[in-house]
């Protein structure tokens, strides 16, 4: 069987995109997915195929250099990312490397170490992006099913108080995408102790500011815990919202500058509210009728 090397470096929301397309080449190749550090866990454990793990968020030539010892003598490559930085890896990995039409990646010239390039239906979601590059490796393949019940954990068992409950994502990586506070506040005036403030790196005191119970500070595998066993999870376009969403878990999206028919929680796209001129538009009212259908 040959071996194939798929490039998905981050962040959380597009790895979890990522899983499906991936799922449909194991059956086809002996697969192995380099990702960073953080999400190896969960690849490793949801997927099953065998991970090689980096540090290349923050990346330079001697970091590549790095990685490449790492990912030698693949038969094929595919690279979902579309970075120079994933790019140069395929190119270092395999004679055969695939990736999207230079359209459809980020930094173009990423688009140069590929030589089979593979035009996408860029009005679709990005997980059928990656379906669609997927089958130029292995046509027709449908995805494997992924063992997303085995990731949570709450090993020290302290988080069997925190569910059912309306978990609030406050955070997200860009500002843009944030929902304004005041609105997050209304939720918790609305629904008392029935809510809780699930924060991550750098995030407590945006928790706190908005009042209410607080998580625990977690790892992944215990965020995944209290977002499985959550009744509701409101949020941004965050990676921990399409955790939710892939736990099978009932969320509420909310969008501003992304759309969500392209990055929204691929599951429910229906539960998702989008005001394209801003988040500010979204009002509390409009949230609460999602919660409460």
């Amino acid at each position: 069987m040959k071996r194939l090397l798929t490039i998905r470096l981050s962040a959380l929301g597009d790895v979890i995109h990522t899983i499906p397309a991936v799922l449909s080449l194991r059956s086809a190749f002996d697969v192995s997915w380099v990702v960073e550090r953080p999400y190896a866990e969960l690849v490793q454990i949801v997927t099953g195929v065998s991970v090689i793990p980096v540090r290349l968020k923050k990346w330079s030539l001697s970091a590549i250099l790095t990685a490449r010892d790492a990912v030698r003598d693949f038969d094929e490559a595919i690279d979902f990312q579309g970075l120079i930085k994933s790019a140069l890896l395929a190119w270092t990995a395999a004679p055969s490397r695939y990736g999207f039409a230079r359209s459809a990646v980020r930094e173009k010239p990423a688009a140069l170490f590929y030589n089979h390039r593979i035009a996408v239906d860029q009005s679709k979601h990005v997980v059928d992006w990656n379906l669609q590059l997927a089958q130029a490796l292995a046509a027709n393949r449908k995805p494997q099913t992924a063992n997303w019940t085995a990731f949570p954990q709450d090993a020290q068992n302290r988080l069997s108080t925190f569910r059912h409950k309306i978990v609030l994502l406050p955070g997200t990586g860009r500002l843009e995408k944030i929902w304004p506070m005041e609105r997050f506040r209304e939720l918790v005036r609305r629904y008392g102790d029935r809510t809780l403030v699930v924060w991550g790196p750098d995030e407590l005191n945006l928790a706190r500011a908005i009042g209410g119970l607080i998580a625990p500070e977690t790892n992944l595998r215990e965020l995944a815990f209290i977002l499985q066993h959550a009744h509701v999870v409101v949020g941004g376009d965050t990676g921990p919202l399409h955790l939710a969403d892939a736990l099978g878990t009932r969320v509420v999206g909310l969008y501003g500058p992304t759309d969500p028919a392209r990055n929204g929680p691929y599951g429910q796209l229906q539960r998702t509210i989008r005001h394209s001129n801003s988040m500010e538009s979204i009002t509390a009212e409009e949230v609460m009728r999602k919660i409460e259908e």
